[in-house]
């Protein structure tokens, strides 16, 4: 089994906090936004991963300590990390087809900006499988239609008229990659685009005209990253799972002066509390000093200095140092707030 990871896009909606770091490298609950997606995805898929895939933007942004950061990741779950670039922000179906040479085999595609919580097996009886989460607000989702034998017969992008309530959230599996990879040269060829861009979508539709039954997978918890408020929630969400799966979320060195830690929360190391209450839901990442200050429902990166402050729905780049008053912010990397 193979992963593929699209990740070139700058992360536009997350500013100032990918300014200076790609978004999938933004920290959940301690943790980077693609780690954890990609080591979710080989627990569901419960067999031997061979090959991880990422597709990166330009080298000037994703560099070499990103790359490095890959490679370690597939080589935690026992697999290769291929690394590919995606040069120009032409759409998702060019993305995959920058990664062409590792399209083969059974493979699951997942984009980076988006986290879930599963436990299913795959269909073996379908081609490949569209994973959906059902919403309430179908209109503002790209949705599945299906047949009486509940297979996938159409995608619709955000749909005026109820078409179903089952929304696509960018994760697929194939039986066998390369039948996607074939449909999508064929978009490429014949400069099929929508909105500018070459999309998997149509590749997908290629392929259900050509007889390929696609399946759904289910998720049971599916988290956005896509901004900073959505982003913070994510956070949230996911130390409360983390928590109530019983995972060690606080660095035992933490130096307590004072404070209190209310979870759940994460904690990394070499963090310093003095007269400081934090959480619930909080995530401060290594070497981080909190001081006469309050934090609930936040998001702070490593190596940044809180004084002085009482904060909700917060979300604190690296290298930051805030004194303040102020409540819910977005604070991107080294800036100074005194």
């Amino acid at each position: 089994m193979k992963i593929i990871v699209p990740m070139a896009g700058r992360g536009s909606r997350l500013r100032p906090h990918t300014l200076t770091v790609p978004k999938p490298l933004i920290p959940v609950a301690g943790k980077s936004i693609v780690h954890r997606l990609v080591e979710d995805i080989a627990k569901i898929l419960k067999q031997p991963i061979e090959e991880v895939a990422f597709i990166l933007g330009d080298e000037a942004f994703f560099g070499e300590d990103l790359v490095t950061s890959l490679e370690e990741l597939a080589g935690s779950l026992g697999a290769k990390a291929s690394i590919y670039r995606q040069d120009l922000p032409l759409g998702t179906g060019h993305a995959i087809m920058c990664a062409k040479d590792s399209l083969s085999g059974p493979a699951v595609i997942a984009y980076a900006d988006t986290l879930i919580r599963a436990d299913f097996e795959l269909d073996p009886a379908a081609d490949a499988v569209i994973w959906v989460k059902q919403v309430e607000q179908p209109e503002a989702f790209g949705v599945v239609k299906l047949n009486s034998n509940n297979e996938i017969i159409e995608l619709v992008e955000k749909p005026k008229e109820f078409v179903s309530d089952l929304a696509v959230i960018g994760i697929y599996y194939f039986k066998e990659v390369e039948d996607l990879k074939k449909e999508l040269q064929g978009v490429l060829d014949n400069n099929i685009q929508n909105g500018g861009e070459y999309q998997i979508n149509d590749g997908i539709k290629a392929m259900m005209v050509n007889g390929k039954v696609f399946k759904t997978g289910s998720v049971d918890e599916w988290m956005d990253c896509g901004n900073k408020d959505v982003t913070v929630e994510t956070n949230s969400r996911m130390l409360g799972f983390l928590h109530n799966d019983g995972e060690h979320l606080v660095d035992y060195d933490v130096t307590l002066d004072n404070s209190t830690i209310i979870p759940p929360c994460y904690i990394g190391e070499n963090v310093v509390l003095k007269n400081a209450t934090v959480g619930p839901n909080v995530s401060l990442g290594k070497g981080c000093h909190v001081i006469d200050s309050s934090i609930k429902n936040s998001l702070v990166q490593t190596y940044s200095q809180i004084k002085n402050a009482n904060l909700d729905n917060a979300m604190i780049g690296n290298h930051v140092v805030y004194d303040g008053k102020f409540t819910s912010i977005s604070i991107g990397d080294y800036s100074v707030l005194e």
